[in-house]
């Protein structure tokens, strides 16, 4: 017998709202879109005319309809916003980085156990089209014993953001540190596990930022495995963000995902062409044959497709499914993040 949907409310309708949430929860079968907190301009309607606009969290958390709750606020909101949520019986879905300090973690966590509910983090780079591609790779063994592995995310932006809480050190959060960092670590935890240790570094380069723009983790594994972690926003030129270096060859992948992209464009999950990245964009492997003569591959990216992400919450809440991405990974994540 099919479950229910689950009734689901937004607190924002941003970008966020309107491009990584709204979509998946219209089209997934699994839920309901209910209603999404609007304090300004009312713009859901425009795109979903039989969602409620609500005019504050308050209110949308007083509708006893609405089950699941996505807090997809700046994150200097979200322990707060994800705390009352739960408070009020809600399943919770919270954006990375889910709160800025262990201890938050550690009390989110123990509250959703104490009001039997669930609490998950949106860490949607898991589905990357060149993330899982990356990942295929590394688990094939076409690469033998890892040496070293690199992950990077880079921009060119020299201007400060118009988001206040995204420049301003006062704002818990803040910083690219906080804003790519947590798509980063989650990936290599989500391969490769918990660090042995780790070293940071972290920079400040753009004309009057108060906040990181620059930082890098290198990130040791067993079996002399290293993994560098990397970001900057003035890196006009990008090398390949996925590098695998292997005993018996070698992968380099571009970050290439298309589905923000494509979401931005009204491109949803339900058509064929979705996250699937464009032709000359395959990774490269490179592999020696026993006669030593090297092998050149390029190798066709998998699909990328966010909506793996909704199916696993739906899963979690209907049949108490381990979530994905778990207590622990996000524990692990903030030990580098607060190092």
């Amino acid at each position: 017998m099919a479950s229910s949907p689950i009734v689901t409310g937004l607190l924002a309708y941003g970008m966020s709202g309107r491009i990584f949430h709204a979509p998946f929860v219209a089209l997934n079968p699994g839920f309901e879109l209910r209603a999404v907190v609007e304090r300004h301009e009312k713009k859901a309607a425009r795109d979903y005319p039989a969602v409620t606009s609500y005019s504050s969290v308050e209110k949308l958390l007083k509708d006893t309809a609405i089950e699941l709750v996505i807090v997809n606020t700046p994150p200097y909101t979200h322990f707060d916003l994800a705390k009352k949520a739960l408070e009020a019986g809600k399943h919770v879905l919270v954006e990375k980085p889910m709160v800025t300090t262990s201890e938050e973690v550690k009390t989110l966590y123990d509250l959703a156990r104490s009001v039997g509910r669930h609490l998950m983090v949106y860490q949607n780079r898991r589905w990357d089209s060149d993330f899982v591609s990356m990942k295929k790779m590394i688990e094939s063994g076409r690469l033998g014993e890892l040496i070293e592995v690199h992950f990077r995310f880079d921009r060119y932006k020299t201007a400060l953001s118009p988001k206040i809480f995204k420049e301003t050190k006062s704002f818990a959060g803040s910083g690219l540190i906080y804003d790519l960092g947590p798509h980063l670590i989650d990936q290599a935890i989500s391969i490769f596990g918990r660090p042995l240790s780790f070293s940071k570094t972290k920079g400040v380069y753009r004309e009057n930022s108060e906040v990181p723009d620059y930082f890098h983790f290198h990130v040791k594994y067993p079996n002399q495995l290293n993994v560098y972690l990397t970001s900057g926003l003035l890196i006009a030129e990008p090398t390949p963000s996925f590098v695998a270096h292997g005993t018996l060859g070698s992968y380099l992948k571009n970050r290439v995902d298309v589905q923000e992209a494509q979401l931005d464009k009204g491109i949803w999950p339900n058509v064929p062409e979705y996250g699937f990245e464009p032709e000359g964009e395959e990774g490269l492997l490179v592999t020696f044959d026993e006669n030593a003569h090297k092998i050149t591959e390029y190798i066709p990216s998998e699909r990328g497709n966010y909506m793996h992400l909704f199916d696993a919450v739906n899963h979690t809440i209907r049949n108490n499914a381990l979530y994905p991405v778990t207590e622990e990974h996000i524990a692990w994540q903030m030990e580098l993040l607060e190092s």
